[in-house]
């Protein structure tokens, strides 16, 4: 792994990190009926179970990411405009994101509508793998609850897709989706009273302006033409 990728991977785990208030809001109701499906054997198997879900989901963005990679590489092959512009986009939604976990402004909701029609198919599996009872059951509840339709889902994808490269792109999403573990695990093992601080206000308007910044700073503008082809 070239070094230049640690600080993109810190990055993507730190992006899933701040987005975890966010998270805990569209996966609360996942979350609630996964504990409540659970059928541990002992507090041990109950950690196994819940990690087992969680990395399901996380491959399930590793995919996602390697997919929607591909398209970028065709960009990046293609013409550097393509790439440029994917990029640009990529930085305007992590900048709507932003201004979403901030609370300033709620239109990247409308992105989430894109993936209900998929959702709406894919969630009589959720029906059928309940109850868990083993770390296999958990982990393709995890692979399906990957495709929840999320605009912080979608803002990283395309983001990672900006970068040229599918294994890249697979990589940053992976390590976003890590980054998401802390809140959920949290909410899972702790409830959601010990996750207070995540909504409270000044959390989340930092969380939103560091994204926002991280849009910014994600421009092709700031970089030039030929920093943003080299990466």
């Amino acid at each position: 792994m070239s070094l230049e990728l640690l600080p993109m991977l810190a990055s993507a785990a730190l992006l899933g990190l701040l987005g975890g208030g966010h998270c805990i809001g569209m996966c609360g109701g996942l979350m609630g009926a996964l504990n409540l499906g659970l059928a541990p054997r002992s507090p041990r198997h109950r950690l196994l179970l819940l990690l087992a879900s969680q990395l399901g989901r996380v491959l399930s963005y590793a995919l996602a990411g390697l997919l929607i990679g591909l398209l970028g590489m065709a960009a990046a092959h293609s013409q550097a405009q393509a790439l440029s512009g994917m990029r640009t986009l990529a930085a305007l939604l992590l900048i709507a994101m932003g201004l979403y976990l901030a609370d300033w402004w709620r239109g990247l909701v409308h992105l989430e509508r894109l993936g209900q029609g998929l959702w709406r198919r894919l969630q009589p599996l959720v029906r059928r793998l309940l109850p868990v009872r083993s770390a296999w059951a958990a982990l393709a509840l995890g692979a399906v609850w990957g495709w929840l339709p999320c605009g912080l889902v979608y803002s990283s994808l395309m983001w990672a897709a900006s970068q040229g490269d599918a294994l890249t792109s697979a990589g940053l999403m992976m390590a976003f989706g890590v980054g998401t573990w802390p809140a959920l695990l949290m909410a899972a093992l702790a409830g959601h009273g010990a996750l207070g601080w995540l909504r409270r206000r000044k959390v989340r308007m930092g969380a939103g302006i560091w994204v926002i910044a991280f849009g910014v700073w994600s421009l092709p503008w700031w970089h030039g033409a030929g920093h943003a082809l080299a990466h």
